[in-house]
């Protein structure tokens, strides 16, 4: 049984939340099945002092082959570099799909900083390895080509996952996720994940840390695995996931899908949105720590929102390079 959120979390979902901490991964920009959209309404209700990009913000294998960048995924660029410059501190850690960036760790680029890995300090002590995960997955590591053919089925499943939900949606029924649910009952994929759990547990050990932050496998979890606390904050193309940290340490994972019930066509159409109380939304794994086991840029108006939009108008913005960060 899934525990439910622990009331801590706002009541109306239209409220601005502040968290210490925000990890955000696999959000694979330049892809279709990104979930863009509901990003940039997740982005703009919830601030914190750190966002961490946790690898494949970025999808690169996609973009050579097909080139697909809606106005939305540049939004979600600007959004994010509009925090950074309003003061969040935001780390940018590339993974396999966005590699190209990794030649450029440890640097910054404007007030984004690019790193290979990290070292989280929670609020209660706890430190955490932040790594994107995919050194330590051996179909990426010793059969690139592998991981490019099952990077190929993966997007067709995508692909049947979005029109399935479009159905749904004219059904009035709510989003759920095809490749989700196909995940967790091939046996196969059960195994991958435990394993992938268990290597990075192991690196923690290793590195002498109480906990690790990845991503990668697009499997949201925060469990004890032995004496380190496994965290993975999820995806933005199945479950459109993120995990946050609180005040006092704690790390949570909320399942944007189940606080916001709408569907991609409706964000393009302009449709309306469906708010749920954060209260009831369904969320993935509590906190844990507690218990000791150590084209061109125009501003977004996503439905229902008014007022002065989060995106910097075109005729406003000086000219400049784009970074890695960008794209």
């Amino acid at each position: 049984m899934k525990p439910r959120n622990n009331g801590e979390a706002m009541d109306a979902v239209g409220a601005t939340r502040h968290f210490r901490t925000i990890f955000l991964s696999d959000i694979h920009l330049g892809t279709r099945g990104c979930k863009a959209e509901m990003l940039l309404d997740f982005l703009k209700v919830n601030e914190s002092d750190t966002l961490y990009l946790v690898g494949d913000i970025v999808d690169g294998w996609r973009l050579k082959k097909h080139w697909h960048w809606p106005q939305t995924h540049n939004d979600v660029i600007q959004k994010l570099l509009r925090k950074a410059r309003k003061g969040t501190r935001v780390v940018f850690i590339p993974g396999n799909h966005d590699e190209f960036a990794r030649a450029y760790c440890d640097a910054n680029f404007g007030d984004v900083e690019l790193r290979r890995e990290a070292i989280h300090e929670a609020a209660d002590g706890r430190r955490y390895l932040v790594i994107h995960g995919d050194e330590f997955d051996g179909v990426v590591m010793y059969a690139r080509w592998l991981a490019v053919l099952g990077d190929w089925a993966y997007m067709v499943v995508l692909e049947m996952n979005h029109w399935f939900n479009v159905a749904r949606r004219r059904l009035g029924l709510p989003y759920w996720s095809v490749s989700q649910y196909l995940k967790h009952k091939v046996k196969n994929a059960v195994q991958y994940i435990a394993k992938f759990e268990e290597s990075m547990a192991e690196l923690a050990e290793k590195r002498g840390v109480g906990g690790i932050i990845c991503g990668h496998i697009h499997h949201a979890e925060i469990r004890p695995v032995g004496n380190i606390l496994y965290c993975n904050d999820g995806d933005w193309v199945e479950s459109c996931t993120a995990m946050v940290e609180h005040d006092d340490g704690r790390m949570e994972i909320i399942d944007w899908s189940k606080v916001r019930d709408v569907s991609m066509f409706d964000s393009y159409r302009g449709g309306s949105r469906k708010t749920r109380s954060l209260a009831q939304a369904e969320v993935v794994a509590p906190a844990l720590a507690a218990t000791g086991t150590d084209g061109v840029p125009t501003p977004v108006d996503l439905p229902g929102d008014r007022g002065e939009s989060d995106v910097e108008p075109t005729a406003t913005r000086a000219p400049r390079s784009p970074s890695p960060v960008e794209g």
